[in-house]
């Protein structure tokens, strides 16, 4: 084989690759442009129906209770090796600087501001973001949405809208399980095998804990459920090519949905580090 047929086939690989990269960074930024779309109708659709008295209520109590029943255990289960986790290493940290007593703030500040979003947002992403984009892909393939738009019944309306507000609403009712489940954990297991008392550890955490902290933690849920129920949304809205792109569609919308909510983590905390950094 001569040298130059190595070279041209090299050159046109380099070429095959450069272009698919091209046509991936493409699809990333139309992708990004139909979330912003979709996430701006969706919650213009769900204040103007609030608003006007037609908001569909029953839609939405499904949804609720629908994603509760998939997420709540699951989210309990996370929740209690997650303290276990924390007050095991921090404990042996506190303990080696001698500093034991200020646990309870530490675990405290730790659970509200990262702890109980992080995990929030990977039940929403990982359980409930799944369900609801299984849902509305199935509905699509079967050509249901395409009815739904035959009939002048907008999908977003219709079926979007009230899922986002549920999803909205189990996030912040989640974040509060996850908050008192990990602290919980976390006190019985400084407490109770003796390394500080309950008067020093408390008095630590109500010494250090602010009020804005659990803000932030309710702040990031609802930036997370909101991310995560749009990305699985638009995911579903858009399956191909039967069951596989069903299954297809749900194993891409967890894994954007992952990768969205660490990002906005980071930058939620990097904002609530400058502002209020000081006070904290």
């Amino acid at each position: 084989m001569s040298t130059v047929s190595i070279a041209g086939r090299a050159g046109r690989a380099g070429r095959a690759g450069v272009s698919e990269m091209l046509d991936r960074f493409r699809k990333g930024i139309v992708t990004s442009g139909e979330l912003v779309v979709l996430g701006y109708e969706s919650v213009k659709a769900a204040a103007t129906d609030i608003v006007q008295r037609r908001f569909s209520w029953q839609e939405f109590m499904l949804q609720a209770w629908f994603m509760t029943r998939v997420s709540l255990l699951p989210t309990i289960l996370v929740a209690i090796p997650f303290g276990v986790i924390i007050s095991v290493q921090i404990g042996a940290v506190a303990n080696q600087v001698g500093a034991i007593s200020f646990s309870g703030a530490v675990n405290g500040i730790g659970v509200l501001r990262q702890g109980a979003p992080l995990v929030t947002s990977l039940m929403i992403a990982g359980a409930v973001g799944s369900a609801i984009c299984s849902d509305l892909g199935a509905r699509t393939v079967r050509e249901e949405i395409d009815a739904l738009k035959v009939m002048g019944i907008s999908p977003i309306q219709r079926l979007i809208a009230p899922r986002v507000v549920a999803a909205l609403v189990v996030a912040l009712l989640l974040t509060v399980i996850v908050s008192m489940t990990a602290m919980q954990t976390a006190y019985l297991m400084n407490v109770g095998t003796g390394k500080v008392s309950s008067g020093a550890y408390l008095e630590s955490f109500v010494g250090f804990s602010q009020p804005m902290d659990f803000a932030l933690a309710e702040f990031k849920a609802l930036v997370f459920g909101f991310l995560a129920t749009i990305v699985a949304a638009h995911k579903g809205l858009n399956a191909k090519g039967g069951p596989k792109g069903v299954a297809d569609a749900v194993n891409q919308a967890v894994v954007l949905s992952v990768i969205l909510l660490a990002l906005a983590n980071v930058a939620i905390t990097q904002v609530y580090v400058m502002l209020f950094g000081a006070a904290a």
